[in-house]
């Protein structure tokens, strides 16, 4: 596709459109990350403690800590996922496609409601543990190593395998000879999205951790909110922003000269033998009961409450879901969400139609789409905070900031979703559609609007969840009367007392109803495969 692009640029009737599409994403993308990074690496390095933070103790421990228990997350998730991942890119069963979207179900999830999942599920000596976090972290990234690695594992033809096997090879050897090989660039890819995430993550480690699991993103929030060192914050922002960008750039030096696989579509098997189907059935159930059970912890203790002797059903904590505290933050988390779907939708579309419409010089604006990828939402917050939050602006306090913040972060995600499909509609069409004598707008409304209606609704569902769940940037953003769903769960999840835990608990499961909703929506738009 890539290669066959810069030859439909001339054809396309939108191009004198599209030359002014780029003007509203690249503005925001300057006032709500490049302004808010510049300031941060700007103060910092007018502070004479920068050298001297870095070289802290406690800042060595959380940065050491935060690398192991990511490379440590990254095999557990692998050995988790790959057989989950086996079963459902080779087999056609039952529930296979409800499993996949099962198992994305953690993802969307808030991190600090996967950290609270885990505080319910777990015995009480695991909780505040490294054990804790590496499990979690494991739980949330399950579908990263199922889609990425399943998408290249539908494309190996069974046969490949079957002749390793009658030559003699068992299954073990055929798998570290044949398939491994095979999949390792998909592994790759999928093991360094998983330890980034692991790196950067917040929300988990928030709730999870405690005080004497601190990694780099906790330790920048304790150090700008809790203690007041305002310089240790802003050192400890770019030295990650400097590691992430090297993970980045790394990655994409490492793919840029890599091709394409050829994209074949291998149709599914069904189970035959009674072995094959105990098999796949069994990993089915498996890891539908791994998914499931920290859900059903959380519905389970938002409805009791546990002595040393007994544990009593209440719905004091659903009831308490009604307090007027409660019923603001829902109705303030559900204002933000929407706000942000729609912006993040918007300013997507407009980047996937400039880029796929307009002249090749407009691969630039693809590129910096990318750019909230390389920072993290912690930082974003942070760097929105001090910008802000002083004359000649003062623009923290409007109510706006926070949607913008997590329309940022779901701008890369909707833009990949898009843009590929804008890019592979047939320009035929388009030509068709004139010679009958239709205006461009006629024939984008009647051609290109149906076609990229899936993908848009897709990234719309998805920008929407990012936004209920986002924790990072909204734990520097909020004020008191206007706290989101995951603060709010996180501010009673550290209080005392058993009424004000349920309440949080109840509603996680609120939050978990909406990202499946969520999840059923984006799964609706795309296409079954073929079974044979």
């Amino acid at each position: 596709m890539n290669q066959t692009a810069p030859s439909n640029f001339g054809l396309s009737p939108y191009r004198r459109s599209a030359r002014l599409l780029w003007i509203a994403p690249t503005v925001f993308l300057v006032l709500i990350l490049v302004i808010p990074t510049t300031s941060i690496i700007l103060r910092a390095t007018s502070l004479d403690g920068f050298g001297s933070v870095l070289n802290n103790s406690t800042v060595r421990q959380a940065l050491w800590f935060t690398t192991w228990q990511a490379l440590a997350s990254t095999v557990l998730t692998l050995v988790v996922a790959l057989p989950a991942t086996y079963v459902l890119s080779r087999f056609a069963f039952t529930g296979n496609r409800a499993l996949q979207a099962l198992i994305t179900v953690p993802f969307l999830l808030p991190t600090v409601v996967v950290g609270a999942a885990f505080l319910a599920v777990l015995p009480s000596r695991l909780h505040y543990t490294a054990t804790a976090l590496i499990i979690a972290h494991a739980y949330f990234n399950l579908t990263v190593v199922v889609r990425i690695v399943g998408a290249r594992w539908e494309q190996l033809h069974p046969g490949i395998e079957q002749v390793a096997s009658t030559l003699g090879a068992s299954r073990t050897t055929v798998f570290r000879t044949v398939t491994l090989p095979l999949l390792r660039s998909a592994i790759g890819t999928a093991s360094g999205v998983i330890a980034l995430f692991a790196f950067t993550s917040y929300g988990i480690v928030r709730t999870l951790g405690g005080p004497a699991r601190s990694t780099i993103e906790t330790e920048i929030y304790t150090r700008s909110v809790l203690i007041g060192d305002m310089s240790g914050a802003l050192a400890l922002s770019i030295a990650q922003m400097i590691v992430l960008t090297a993970v980045l750039w790394w990655w994409a030096s490492f793919h840029r000269h890599k091709t394409a696989s050829t994209q074949i579509s291998v149709e599914q098997q069904l189970p035959n033998t009674r072995g094959q189907k105990a098999m796949v059935y069994g990993i089915a159930l498996a890891t539908a009961a791994v998914v499931i059970a920290p859900m059903t912890a959380l519905l389970w203790r938002s409805i009791s409450q546990s002595t040393p002797d007994t544990t009593r059903f209440t719905l004091a904590g659903w009831r308490a879901v009604t307090s007027s505290t409660t019923l603001s933050a829902i109705t303030t988390s559900a204002q933000f969400a929407l706000c942000a779907m729609v912006i993040a939708t918007v300013l997507g579309l407009m980047v996937a139609l400039a880029v796929a419409y307009g002249s090749p010089r407009f691969v630039w604006l693809e590129r910096i789409s990318v750019l909230p990828l390389t920072v993290s939402a912690v930082t974003i917050g942070l760097g929105i905070l001090i910008t802000y939050d002083t004359a000649p602006y003062d623009f923290r306090s409007a109510w706006i900031i926070t949607p913008l913040a997590h329309s940022l972060i779901a701008l890369p995600l909707v833009v990949r979703i898009v843009l590929p499909v804008v890019r592979q509609i047939p320009r035929s069409l388009q030509s068709a559609a004139s010679t009958l004598g239709a205006t461009p707008l006629q024939t984008w409304l009647t051609v290109d609007r149906p076609l990229m209606s899936r993908a848009i609704g897709a990234s719309a569902a998805l920008a929407f969840a990012v936004s209920i769940g986002e924790f990072g940037a909204t734990s520097f953003l909020t004020r008191r009367g206007s706290e989101t769903l995951p603060v709010t769960i996180s501010r009673l999840l550290t209080r005392p007392g058993d009424t004000l835990r349920t309440q949080a608990y109840a509603l996680c499961v609120i939050i978990v109803v909406i990202s499946m909703i969520a999840i059923f929506l984006i799964d609706m738009f795309r296409p079954s495969r073929k079974t044979k």
